[in-house]
Order: structure tokens, then C-alpha cells, then sequence
């Protein structure tokens, strides 16, 4: 299903977005070396709940994944990159997290995710990664308009990431939102221009482009959810939800300075 959203909705989806963004920010805040992952989920969960808003994450049960999910927020470690189902672990110094959260609010859902290290480590590795996929997601949001195609996207947000010298896995991606938090159309991490789904204004789409060091393939762990690195390379993912506009396009879930 592809929803276009009205203006009133898409004014929902600003608040929902802004909401997403500050949950993230705070959370970012308080994640130092000796910080547990299960803490960061009560502490989003906490953060949800008195907002008044819904969790996208809890109840979440799709075919890839061993559900219901479970918890509030994706917590990935170093070789972590997507759906990091929180565990009893305390971060160490160098440690990269990438924090990963979908919210409903108003009957709409935005959905964000951030790459950090933990602690005073630079690990070189890691900072590169981060700034791959930052700057491919944002070739990826300049890309996007009325009239151009989910390829053009596609092609943006590859080329940044071909270009830093990663392998692209092309299994999860890019993905429309609306009143739920996962719709059509897909939006894979490289692509041709010219081709796909001419986009719209009131279509929301959340751009992720992730990435692992030194391979594309991936492997699940035993709880059924995180997906790591097959070669336990160390990974990194950034994501933004945005609204289609009639001459360009929004980000929804940029943190307030």
C-alpha cells in the first residue's frame, strides 16, 4: 500500500517526527560508557508513553523476524546494524550504537535512526562509517521531489556509498510511512535513475541508508531479531523520515538545535 497523506495529516507527521527526534537526542544524551541497552529501552518507553504516543516496536511481528518484538527501541552494537533487540549489555568505551525508532502519534508514524560512539574513542573505522551514511542519506533527501522516481533516490544514496568503497546490501532499505510504519514503496540503498515510483506531495518516506564495513551480507543472531555482519565488521546506519512536498522535500525528524 502507498498512502498519500492530506496536509492535516502531514501536519501530524511533523509533530510525530519532532517527537522522534528529541526521544532520540535525549536518549543519544545519556548513552555514556556504563550505560545498559534495556535502560535505553525503559527510557524510551518512559519518553513514549508520556507523550502520549505508541510504540511502533512492541507488538511488531513481520515474517523476518522471530516476534513480537518485544521492546521500544532498536539498540545495534558495532556489528549490529539493523533491528538490535536490546539486551543486558553495558556500553564500553569506542563502542558505536546506532539507535533506531518509529513512533505513532496522531494516527501517524515517523521513523528515525542515529550512529554514534560512545565515550572519548574515535575509532578511525567507525567515524567513516558513520559519515557515509549521513552523508548518503543526505544525497539521498536532496534527491527527492514531486515528479522524481524512487531509482533517483536510490542512485543518490548508493553513489555516496560505492564511492566511500562499501558493499551495498540491497535486502532492507528505504520505506514509505504513513499510518503505519511500514509501506510501499521500497527504497533500496542503490538503484538506476529514471526508474520506480514517481513520487508525490503527502507521501512520507523514511530514507536509511546503512552500511558494514567490509561486507554486504548479514547474518541473524539467535534471538531472532539482530542483524549483524557476517564478518563481525563493525556497521552503521542513519535514517530520516520526509514529506514529500509540491517543490521539494521535508525532513521530519531533524533534532532541534
Amino acid at each position: 500500500m502507498i498512502e498519500i497523506l492530506s496536509p492535516t495529516d502531514v501536519l501530524r507527521a511533523k509533530e510525530t517526527g519532532a517527537l522522534v527526534a528529541g526521544i532520540l537526542q535525549t536518549l543519544k544524551s545519556r548513552c555514556v560508557v556504563g550505560t545498559n541497552l534495556l535502560d535505553i529501552d525503559r527510557w524510551a518507553q518512559a519518553m513514549i508513553t508520556e507523550a502520549g504516543a505508541q510504540s511502533c516496536y512492541v507488538d511488531y511481528e513481520p515474517s523476518f523476524g522471530r516476534g513480537p518484538f518485544g521492546h521500544y527501541i532498536c539498540t545495534s552494537v558495532n556489528d549490529a546494524v539493523l533491528h538490535g533487540l536490546p539486551y543486558d549489555y553495558s556500553l564500553v568505551d569506542g563502542d558505536l550504537l546506532s539507535l533506531d525508532l518509529a513512533v505513532s502519534h496522531g494516527g501517524v508514524v515517523a521513523d528515525s535512526a542515529i550512529s554514534f560512539i560512545v565515550g572519548d574513542m574515535r575509532p578511525p573505522e567507525s567515524v567513516a562509517l558513520i559519515d557515509a551514511t549521513e552523508r548518503a542519506l543526505q544525497a539521498g533527501i536532496a534527491a527527492a521531489g514531486p515528479g522524481v522516481r524512487i531509482g533517483d533516490i536510490s542512485h543518490a544514496i548508493g553513489s555516496v556509498l560505492s564511492a566511500a568503497g562499501y558493499l551495498i546490501n540491497t535486502e532492507f532499505g528505504g520505506h514509505g510511512v504513513g499510518s503505519t510504519m511500514h509501506q510501499d514503496p521500497h527504497i533500496s540503498n542503490t538503484g538506476r535513475p529514471g526508474r520506480g515510483y514517481r513520487l508525490r506531495p503527502g507521501l512520507l518516506l523514511a530514507l536509511e541508508p546503512w552500511v558494514m564495513a567490509d561486507t554486504a551480507t548479514l547474518v541473524t543472531d539467535a534471538d531472532g531479531w539482530t542483524l549483524r555482519s557476517v564478518t563481525g565488521g563493525r556497521t552503521a546506519h542513519s535514517e530520516h523520515t520526509i514529506a514529500i512536498t509540491d517543490d521539494g522535500a521535508e525532513v521530519l525528524t531533524l533534532p532541534t538545535p
